[in-house]
């Protein structure tokens, strides 16, 4: 099976049911998706398929075949990934830093979609789940991205 994985092309020998967390970890070595629940509750395996956030623990490999998958170890290849990253170390957000790579890929999916979310908005895309409760910090550093500023203000 071919997958194009932050902008490669990836040819897999796995079972078309095989769940994309484990082709990403697993097989490729991409292994800043991390495993939360298994159950697409938590987030913490959020990647993007064609933009849009997606939970790969439970995303069989082929239904995103020919689709364009973005992980973490990508995400400042994009220009408003990037600055997602910068906006998360301006506004401190990791503590653990274990769901982050998750809440970066859903703040980037957000902010393409809706460049000036509201905080109904933010509450409605950004439901990935932070022990450490570092949701105030990651909608600072939303609300700071979506004034304009270019680097995170950083």
């Amino acid at each position: 099976m071919e997958l194009n994985i932050n902008g490669i092309q990836h040819h897999v020998d796995v079972e078309p049911d095989t769940p994309l967390l484990w082709v990403l970890r697993d097989d490729l070595a991409m292994t800043g998706t991390k495993y939360g629940c298994g159950l697409a509750q938590c987030g913490a395996c959020t990647v993007l398929v064609d933009g849009q956030a997606v939970r790969s623990c439970v995303t069989p490999v082929e239904k995103v075949a020919g689709a364009s998958i973005t992980t973490i170890e990508a995400i400042e290849q994009d220009d408003l990934g990037k600055r997602v990253v910068a906006a998360w170390v301006k506004h401190q957000v990791p503590q653990c830093g274990y769901c982050q790579s998750g809440q970066v890929m859903a703040a980037t999916s957000l902010l393409r979609q809706v460049p000036h979310p509201t905080d109904a908005d933010i509450d409605a895309a950004m439901v990935n789940l932070c022990r450490c409760g570092t949701y105030n910090a990651i909608r600072a550093a939303i609300h700071d991205l979506a004034s304009g500023s270019k680097d995170g203000g950083a």
